[in-house]
């Protein structure tokens, strides 16, 4: 187990500055109260200042004066983050992916509060007691680099071959949440935890190494210094536009008849004892507003979370597309919250990691 993890990237007014995980002491933000500060999971934020978060700060700052400071990592990284931070709360808004967002609830670090339009977001998307709730859907996959691979692999099996040694990278379980889902499909796909670290044991051999950030494998991909690497379907899609050789694809088990995928939604929730609460729970407002919610996908490649908000712009159509004859299934969120250490702790005696 790390006993640290490296600095986040903190963004203030597009500028990006060090912020250190270890610093706990007071700062200019909690005294501020036009600012909102937002720890969130990689992938929202465009790598040229073109993605969602980008658009919805720029238009929640025009709206309400309310500036917002950005401290981005890991989906694990933030969740730990902030549970260092408890007896001096930095963090208003925090965004994550499952099954993270469930751990920061259980560790007490989500309050109650329920966005406007949050009636709109479907049941299976939210929590019951109002703690958090997805504002981009989104979905588990992978990512090759089309031009080398001219017969692109289908399988999980055809990546154990000697041709993908070096040329494949996954970001870390437990600390990447698309890491983490890694574990997730191949326990769905392989029919349980055995097999699945079994296949995860045999994989270690073409294995790269660990990564801490899931946005940092796909131009690697596609400037072709590995092959193959893990994503999400959100994420990928909007590097794609500036990344010629990536494409999405969906592995499945040999002899099975279609691929499989799982719903991996950004997560967001106001933190318990939060500096600036009135203006995390705006921003969280702002977050499901139809007009942010229709840029999610025009803009950010992603899927809306409110269900009442069907684009019918071209990334839409895309991206409908890309998921055509895979099968979409709903892990059990609380056995992963309750077993994660177990999952992880296996994954890393399986992998020697």
């Amino acid at each position: 187990m790390r006993t640290f993890i490296k600095p986040l990237a903190a963004v203030s007014g597009g500028l990006v500055v060090a912020a250190s995980l270890t610093a706990c002491g007071g700062s200019s933000a909690a005294s501020d109260a036009k600012t909102v500060t937002v720890y969130s999971a990689d992938g929202l934020k465009g790598e040229n200042g073109d993605g969602w978060y980008d658009q919805l700060f720029k238009d929640f700052e025009k709206k309400t004066g309310i500036k917002v400071k950005y401290v981005e990592g890991g989906s694990g990284e933030v969740v730990q983050r902030a549970v260092r931070e408890k007896t001096n709360t930095q963090a208003d808004v925090l965004v994550t992916l499952p099954p993270f967002i469930q751990q920061a609830d259980s560790k007490g670090l989500l309050q109650s509060y329920e966005p406007a339009g949050v009636d709109k977001v479907g049941a299976g998307d939210k929590s019951a007691d109002g703690r958090w709730t997805s504002v981009v859907n989104n979905y588990f996959g992978f990512v090759l680099n089309k031009k080398e691979l001219t017969t692109p692999p289908t399988t999980w099996e055809e990546l154990l071959d000697a041709k993908y040694k070096n040329k494949l990278q996954y970001s870390t379980p437990g600390v990447a949440g698309d890491g983490t889902a890694v574990v997730i499909q191949t326990m769905h796909d392989f029919g349980g935890k055995a097999p699945a670290m079994d296949y995860l044991k045999k994989l270690q051999a073409n294995n790269v190494g660990p990564s801490s950030s899931t946005s940092k494998l796909a131009p690697k991909v596609d400037k072709g210094e590995i092959l193959v690497a893990n994503g999400d379907v959100q994420m990928n899609f909007a590097q794609a536009t500036s990344m010629p050789n990536l494409a999405i694809w969906f592995p499945k088990k040999q002899g099975a008849a279609r691929p499989s995928t799982f719903a991996l939604p950004y997560a967001a929730g106001l933190v318990s004892k939060a500096p600036h609460t009135a203006n995390g729970k705006k921003l969280l407002d702002f977050m499901l507003s139809e007009q942010e919610q229709r840029q999610v996908t025009s803009i950010g490649g992603g899927f809306p979370a409110r269900s009442d908000i069907r684009p019918t712009d071209a990334n839409a159509t895309a991206l409908g597309k890309l998921l055509d004859g895979v099968d979409v299934f709903q892990p059990d969120w609380t056995d992963i919250d309750k077993n994660l250490d177990s999952y992880i702790d296996a994954w890393k005696s399986a992998t020697g990691s």
